[in-house]
């Protein structure tokens, strides 16, 4: 291990930055809808996103059936598009920020280009300096994603990251504090000796097993008081927001906005953040964020369990630690790629890998994951923690009752042998 052990964390680091380099590979073929003119033949396609230019005819039709369509999205840009600064990118999931961020910026050179080069015709202008730098522009991509029905809905790719950042890593923070938990509760049950007792009433495996599930409760019971505190605070918000009661007339509106000392540009920024939180499946995502929870809690702190049988002290316990938390690790830095590429090969894969796919699949779930690829991630990851939870309770069951000899990988692997 002290040759191997350099390697491994070097391999850690440089394969998912060599990944993340290869992995925008995916040909996307927008549909571009400018009844602006402005853009026309100005977006220039690049080796993996292609712009196709679409007639006003077409527009409506393809709108209605995207899904249908071989087109990853749809850019619509209005005729208005240099007073409102703002297009719609319209799509059936939900935009990666990387492809936002292109379509933003390519967006913004061309109508800059448009606007400096009026500026230039006029000559003898006295302000001219002010005026070129007036052609700076910001431009906002609003994202609409197509439900199943084809209802529009307004998605956030912002908001998608921040789910996917909290959500994965908090599965990454509570595998490893409640982990470590069941490791140093066993430690210390082998070092009193008081588990030579415990063992006389019931088996090796259903107290290793007793343990996990006891601080998994533990766990459940912090993140529901979390959830419900924040399904608390969301609904406050809405309760509070001025019109969330369906006030009726604008004018209502406008006077109860002036009531809460909001202005109107305020209370529609509000109301665009509450519109977009709408969009967002919460259900799922808690759904899949208890299960992945609790699946990779089973997976690691079984290994943990292993761990903290198979030797007498913290310090005999890093040669053991150190191959446990490389995967988790890896997982964390992968998640950075799979929420700036949630469609990518390398999200892809770490998702399901049983290892990694608690951290790197509740990454991807907040921007649309197809059901087949859930529905796989959850099943290999079922699996192979039934098959750690078995060949952890192997170990435990031989190493609970060793004392003074340190265990090797060799000697683990003999324990897996032994029969009952």
């Amino acid at each position: 291990m002290t040759i191997l052990m350099p390697a491994l964390m070097a391999a850690m680091f440089i394969l998912p930055a060599y990944f993340m380099s290869q992995d925008d590979t995916k040909i996307r073929t927008i549909a571009v809808y400018d009844g602006s003119s402005i853009l026309l033949g100005q977006l220039e396609s690049n080796d993996y996103t292609k712009y196709k230019f679409i007639p006003e005819d077409e527009y409506n039709k393809i709108k209605d059936n995207l899904k249908a369509t071989d087109f990853y999205a749809m850019l619509v840009i209005q005729p208005n598009v240099l007073n409102t600064k703002t297009v719609q990118l319209i799509s059936t999931s939900n935009i990666p920020f990387d492809l936002k961020n292109q379509i933003q910026n390519k967006i913004r050179s061309v109508i800059e280009k448009e606007k400096m080069a009026e500026v230039i015709k006029q000559t003898a202008i006295p302000d001219l300096e002010a005026r070129i730098a007036a052609t700076k522009t910001s431009i906002s991509v609003n994202t609409i994603k197509l439900g199943e029905g084809g209802e529009a809905k307004k998605s956030s790719t912002e908001i998608g990251m921040i789910l996917g950042y909290i959500f994965g890593f908090v599965i990454y923070m509570f595998i490893l504090l409640y982990g470590q938990m069941v490791m140093q509760g066993v430690m210390e049950e082998k070092q009193s000796r008081i588990v030579e007792v415990i063992i006389s009433s019931v088996k090796p495996f259903e107290l290793m097993m007793g343990k996990i599930i006891g601080i998994a409760m533990v766990g459940l019971t912090q993140l529901a008081i979390w959830i419900i505190l924040g399904i608390a605070i969301i609904a406050g918000a809405k309760g509070m927001m001025p019109g969330a009661q369906h006030a009726g007339s604008a004018q209502e509106i406008m006077a109860q906005a002036q009531v809460a000392n909001q202005t109107p540009a305020q209370l529609d920024k509000m109301q665009d953040i509450l519109s977009m939180l709408g969009s967002v499946n919460f259900p799922l995502i808690i759904g899949c964020f208890i299960f992945f929870f609790i699946g990779g809690y089973l997976l690691y702190s079984s290994l943990f369990a292993a761990v903290g049988s198979a030797v007498d002290a913290v310090e005999d316990a890093q040669q053991f630690m150190m191959p446990i938390m490389m995967p988790i690790i890896l997982a964390i830095l992968v998640m950075m790629s799979a929420i700036k590429n949630p469609e990518g090969s390398t999200a892809f894969w770490f998702s399901i890998i049983p290892f990694t796919s608690p951290v790197v699949m509740m990454a991807r779930i907040p921007f649309g994951v197809p059901a087949w690829q859930l529905a796989l991630s959850m099943l290999l990851l079922v699996i192979t923690f039934v098959g750690m939870v078995w060949a952890a309770g192997k170990i435990y069951r031989t190493g609970i009752l060793m004392y003074g000899k340190k265990a090797s990988w060799k000697e683990l692997g003999k324990w897996l042998t032994y029969k009952s």
